[in-house]
């Protein structure tokens, strides 16, 4: 058994503000938990039912990491899946990174106010599928370490490291560090015909209202592409535009 303190304990982590002030997050699932024991992030305990535990155990143990048994009704009570908590792993979150100028031929997305936890999901899995290892994030953007972020995901978290700061000052660290800045928007030039050089900063706007008005006021000092419509939809979400945006950069860098 893992004892009702244990239990209040990890269940609390289920909370923002306790995750920010312990520095510690939760990962669920055998996928996403062998990630993280796969990753260079710190685990510190995982919970599991009998049959997880089994199966688990070895894999921890090759990384030093304890592997406490509980009853069906305790993961119940410490996961957030609607079922299946069998197994629950309590990791400990990297430090942020402080600011660096982006490399040559680097590029790195900056989101602007994305507020849904399966986009800021899918874009960490899109940076990670396209070999992108920043992103920088408005201070209002969905924390990277909320359950729904972590499982959608699926293991990119722990693998791109994540910035929350002010963007019309980052961005313009970024310019004065010769960086050319990027904005996504439907009314920019078609992708195809911009120039897209790098290095460069990819910014993506929230799913209801795009870029900020502070972002859109960059002006001169940027480039605003979109991507073409052909047909009827009346846009893509921020996920999609951002697949398709970082797959013309990955073809321009002639890397396929």
């Amino acid at each position: 058994m893992i004892g009702p303190a244990e239990v209040r304990r990890i269940r609390a982590l289920q909370q923002k503000k306790v995750r920010a002030l312990t520095q510690r997050f939760l990962v669920q699932g055998r996928k996403v938990v062998v990630e993280l024991l796969g990753s260079a992030v710190t685990t510190e305990a995982i919970y599991a039912t009998a049959d997880a535990a089994a199966w688990i155990r070895d894999a921890a143990s090759a990384r030093g990491v304890s592997v406490i048994e509980g009853l069906d009704h305790e993961l119940a009570k410490i996961g957030t899946f609607e079922s299946g908590n069998e197994l629950v792993a309590v990791a400990l979150a990297p430090a942020e990174p402080p600011f660096a100028a982006v490399a040559a031929k680097e590029l790195i997305l900056a989101l602007d106010g994305i507020h849904d936890p399966r986009n800021m999901g899918g874009l960490l899995r899109i940076a990670d599928w396209f070999g992108i290892t920043r992103l920088v994030c408005s201070p209002d953007c969905m924390e990277i370490y909320n359950p729904k972020v972590v499982q959608s995901s699926m293991g990119s978290v722990f693998r791109v490291a994540v910035r929350y700061t002010p963007l019309v000052e980052e961005l313009a660290a970024h310019q004065k560090a010769g960086a050319h800045v990027l904005l996504a928007d439907m009314d920019g030039t078609p992708v195809y015909e911009a120039a897209f050089a790098t290095p460069a900063v990819l910014v993506l706007g929230s799913e209801s209202h795009g870029l900020s008005a502070a972002i859109r006021a960059l002006g001169k000092g940027a480039e605003v592409i979109s991507i073409p419509r052909v047909g009827k939809a009346e846009s893509l979400n921020v996920a999609m535009a951002a697949t398709a945006l970082c797959a013309e950069f990955v073809r321009r860098q002639g890397r396929v």
